[in-house]
């Protein structure tokens, strides 16, 4: 760890350590969230270990707390989290050769950890970065998840302090430099665009599945640009 450590500078060291510090609070907001939806305190501290997945853990908690099936609770978590087989296709770099670090490196794959490996171009840094960003995410996740049971056990109506806002802030904060991109600015809108539109009258989950189809939009633009530049 301490090599890792080396390997990052100061600056992306910062980042790293202002993202943990976020997720932390979104851990807190889905500990306090998950009890104060009617679940036992010891339903979000497993599932932050054993799921680690944020947006996995909101659809879930939110299915079951509405009355859907524990199924449907599942299916959304699953669906939410197919874009992780594309996270492993780019990062197959950076987990390791064995076995188990290869396990321990999926398990650590969220969002966060992945945006800041493929902003890396030199080798070291992106297996740094990830492992770095990755171990401290669990452990930041983690803490704040038992803080938020913790609160939510003693507080009677979590939605009046907005802790379901935090989740999405974060992943705002994560995306908008991407935005300055064209090609990505017009992409992200139109699959907010499906996403918004297919919400109504799709199962949690599918949604965001089907924005990504606006990925492709990204491809064309890019080459336009090109073409326009030579």
């Amino acid at each position: 760890m301490r090599s890792i450590w080396r390997t990052l500078d100061g600056g992306l060291a910062r980042d790293v350590a202002l993202v943990c510090a976020a997720i932390a609070l979104v851990g807190l907001s889905f500990g306090a969230i998950t009890v104060g939806s009617g679940f036992a305190i010891w339903v979000p501290l497993l599932m932050s270990v054993v799921v680690f997945a944020g947006a996995s853990q909101f659809a879930f908690v939110a299915i079951i707390a509405a009355g859907g099936s524990i199924f449907a609770g599942v299916a959304a978590g699953l669906l939410t989290n197919a874009r992780h087989i594309l996270f492993g296709f780019s990062l197959g770099d950076v987990l390791g050769k064995s076995v188990a670090a290869r396990l321990v490196g999926s398990h650590l794959m969220i969002d966060e950890s992945v945006a800041f490996t493929i902003a890396q171009r030199d080798p070291a840094r992106r297996r740094a970065v990830y492992w770095a960003c990755g171990a401290g995410l669990f452990v930041s996740w983690n803490i704040g998840g038992i803080v938020g049971a913790i609160g939510g056990s003693m507080i009677s109506d979590t939605n009046a302090f907005g802790l379901d806002a935090a989740f999405p802030a974060v992943l705002l904060a994560l995306v908008l430099p991407s935005l300055r991109d064209r090609a990505t600015r017009k992409a992200a809108c139109v699959g907010a665009v499906i996403a918004v539109a297919t919400s109504p009258f799709t199962p949690a989950g599918i949604p965001i599945l089907l924005a990504l189809s606006a990925v492709a939009l990204a491809v064309p633009i890019r080459r336009r640009e090109k073409v326009a530049t030579r």
